[in-house]
């Protein structure tokens, strides 16, 4: 079993073949993240119109974890077990039934009860998504060569921030014109071209030893296998603990920023749309950043400094909700804050995800990669259901972000000294 897990899957996948299976994977993940974030934005709206809960914008960040955490083990498994290529059509075929059962019965409800229909689907929706992404994760070994894995991350990203710049606009600007069944078409529509170019995509699967007669483990002692992985790995671990603090205090952004502007300070959608697009731009010159920096230099300062400033863009974004500015002010100092912010997450996001597909093994990848999700996630419900409190209860919202923001930046300090020990410690896994 240890030797096994010794090494990643090496197949030989020239440049050019790698980079044809970036450009339909980009062009995949930029159709699917255009049409889902202008869904979700959509969404957003209408059940805060419907219902005038400051939950309407964070209820996937209450149903993905929850999903995560109950499909942890067989997402996992299955990821590791199967051809990539199969799960990905079977998940995109059952999002895509699922959309036209949504599209025929969300008239059928009002006010408060449209929330069964969207809960009902966000549930569908969030263990498709779970089977998709795990999937692509761990089947980038298979899609293109080692020195192209930086690439694909960070197109991939730079396509999704790309289709965030234009979602908030699009979405805002055909809420106001047309009714939100439009919105479930066009996700039923993405989803078809996204399963076309599938078809498209050359799996390059590893030889395995199926052949001989050994007995398979239980699920059970699979996902102990990558639980035990995890556990070695002191940097991961480190960043896990991070990462559950920094989720926690996130949420009270995706929910906090729209019910900030609309409810107390009476701004309108026009705002919430200007900052939105400013973190998706930032997020976009981040991932084109990552595309020119190398990805076997300055490891260190690309994962330390990142989660310092994160905590300082929190601050200086919570004194411009205190401060009482125009709303024009208020676009213009937002829009440049949450364009920092998105840099700095692209930057700390892509490294991180390049060095877990690097350095993990292949046969492992997908449970880890599950598990890594679910961890990181886990956290969100809480403080989506906490963060709704404080807001419902008319807690002054640039106060409560001021707070998250000293709090992460302390806490990153106080943690600097082990996350450095353990990235040391963590070259041992790099063939950098």
């Amino acid at each position: 079993m240890e030797k096994e897990l010794s090494t990643t899957q090496t197949i030989a996948i020239s440049d050019k073949e790698s980079n044809w299976q970036i450009a339909k994977d980009v062009t995949s993940n930029f159709v699917g993240s255009l049409s889902s974030q202008m869904f979700n934005y959509g969404l957003g709206l209408m059940l805060l119109d419907q219902t005038k809960l400051a939950l309407s914008f964070g209820l996937s960040m209450i149903i993905a974890p929850i999903i995560g955490l109950l499909f942890l083990i067989p997402v996992g498994n299955i990821t590791d077990r199967y051809p990539h290529k199969i799960i990905l059509n079977l998940s995109i075929s059952v999002r895509f039934a699922a959309l036209i059962v949504f599209a025929l019965t969300i008239n059928s409800f009002h006010g408060l009860f449209k929330l069964i229909p969207v809960i009902i689907f966000l549930i569908i929706n969030e263990i498709s998504i779970n089977f998709s992404n795990t999937s692509y994760s761990a089947a980038v070994h298979e899609l293109v060569n080692e020195n192209q894995i930086q690439k694909l991350n960070s197109l991939t990203q730079g396509a999704a921030s790309f289709s965030a710049i234009l979602a908030p606009a699009l979405g805002v600007g055909l809420y106001s014109t047309v009714s939100f069944e439009v919105f479930i078409y066009l996700e039923i529509l993405a989803a078809f071209i996204s399963w076309l170019l599938l078809q498209t995509m050359h799996f390059h699967y590893a030889e395995t030893n199926e052949g001989q007669s050994s007995p398979k483990p239980s699920p059970l002692a699979d996902f102990q296998a990558g639980l035990k992985y995890v556990n070695q790995r002191k940097l991961i671990k480190t960043i896990i603990s991070i990462a559950v603090i920094a989720n926690f205090i996130f949420t009270a952004q995706t929910i906090g920023i729209p019910y900030i502007i609309k409810n107390q300070l009476q701004f309108g959608n026009g705002p919430v749309g200007f900052l939105d697009t400013g973190s998706a731009i930032g997020m976009l010159i981040g991932s084109i950043l990552m595309l020119v920096i190398p990805d076997k230099k300055w490891f260190t300062q690309k994962i330390l400094l990142p989660l310092l400033f994160l905590g300082i863009e929190i601050v200086c974004l919570a004194c411009v909700f205190l401060k009482q500015l125009t709303a024009l002010q208020l676009e213009i100092g937002g829009t440049i804050i949450t364009l920092l912010l998105g840099i700095t997450l692209a930057i700390l996001n892509i490294t991180m995800q390049v060095r877990l597909q690097k350095t993990i093994p292949t046969n492992i990848l997908g449970r880890v990669m599950s598990l890594l999700t679910v961890a990181n996630t886990s956290i969100m419900p809480l403080g989506t259901l906490f963060y709704t409190f404080l807001f419902q209860h008319n807690f002054n919202g640039g106060y409560i972000l001021l707070i998250n923001g000293l709090a992460l930046f302390i806490y990153t300090i106080l943690l600097s000294p082990v996350l450095l020990k353990n990235i040391k410690h963590d070259t041992q896994y790099s063939k950098d």
